[in-house]
């Protein structure tokens, strides 16, 4: 069993500098006007959003600093978060700023984050096996969690839920890393969530989700290859990041070849819309299911898992 006073201490040295910044933070974006630009695309209610202010997720990146130098020396952590973070920066700020286009292009984006996520991939083990599943399990949930994004709360609400929970599985399986980066994370979440929390006033963007995401997918990978058996609760734990993720493409690969839809919208909590659920009620919805969902994996964890090691 690991001493948890890192792990406590981590997430109040995150939190408490997070929630420091939060304010000023939030005031200068609305200052300098850095608004989100709301897709045409978007269900109609969504309108009402154009111009709230963006780049939230920048207030993660104080509290992360302050608790990483404080405990951790893990370079696999900050060189993912920030390089996600810049990555974010330039598809948030830097491209709309200097061209006419809402941000980075998919292809774009995704070849920055694979070559960010390579360094950290080849750290969590060695053999092509864990590099493999390392990259892809990083490069999913930073989209996944970027799509999840989409609602005022439901990224927010749904990040503390996941990171809370695999915390716990990294105390159970004596991985006390793991649970000092979820615990980082998650200080660093609540007080973003103060302002995001319906009606948002600030949303994340991608500086935001695409961090959060990648460490999500590394915290994950650290688990399932120091022990396999952690497969099955993980799988169970995220299905909707799964499921956010998963009919995009399969959306995108449906139009260009049978020039229809396979789905009403997507990211799939926009189909929920779409059928005229209030925006609130999706996101409740969401986050309920993955309060279960966590539930449900810890329970998987203690009668299948735990019993035999």
């Amino acid at each position: 069993m690991m001493n948890g006073a890192p792990v406590f201490v981590g997430f109040w040295v995150s939190f408490l500098v997070a929630a420091l910044f939060s304010y000023p933070i939030y005031a200068g974006l609305k200052k300098l006007k850095i608004g989100q630009n709301v897709s045409q695309f978007a269900p109609t209610e969504h309108q009402v959003k154009q111009g709230t202010p963006t780049m939230g997720g920048l207030i993660f990146l104080p509290g992360f600093l302050a608790a990483y130098f404080t405990y951790s020396r893990n370079v696999s952590f900050l060189v993912l978060f920030i390089g996600l973070g810049v990555i974010g920066f330039i598809d948030d700020y830097v491209v709309p700023k200097v061209t006419a286009k809402r941000g980075l292009g998919w292809k774009q984006k995704l070849l920055l984050e694979l070559i960010v996520a390579i360094y950290p991939a080849i750290q969590v083990g060695l053999g092509w096996e864990p590099f493999a599943v390392s990259l892809f399990l990083i490069l999913f949930m930073a989209n996944a969690y970027n799509f999840s994004d989409g609602l005022d709360g439901l990224a927010a609400f749904l990040g503390l839920i996941l990171f809370c929970t695999i915390g716990l599985f990294g105390i159970f399986v004596g991985l006390p890393g793991v649970s000092l980066f979820c615990a980082i994370i998650a200080g660093c979440i609540i007080p973003f969530a103060c302002y995001n929390a319906p009606k948002a006033k600030l949303f994340m963007g991608d500086v935001g989700s695409l961090p959060i995401g990648g460490v999500l997918g590394l915290v994950i990978a650290d688990l399932v290859t120091f022990r396999a058996s952690m497969w099955a609760p993980i799988a169970i734990l995220c299905v909707v990041m799964i499921v956010e993720l998963v009919p995009v493409p399969l959306q995108i690969f449906w139009v260009k070849v049978f020039k229809k839809k396979l789905f009403p919208f997507t990211p799939i909590h926009h189909a929920y819309e779409k059928a005229g659920w209030p925006e609130l009620k999706v996101t409740k919805t969401f986050v309920l299911t993955q309060f279960f969902l966590s539930v449900l994996s810890l329970l998987i964890y203690f009668t299948f898992i735990n019993n035999k090691l």
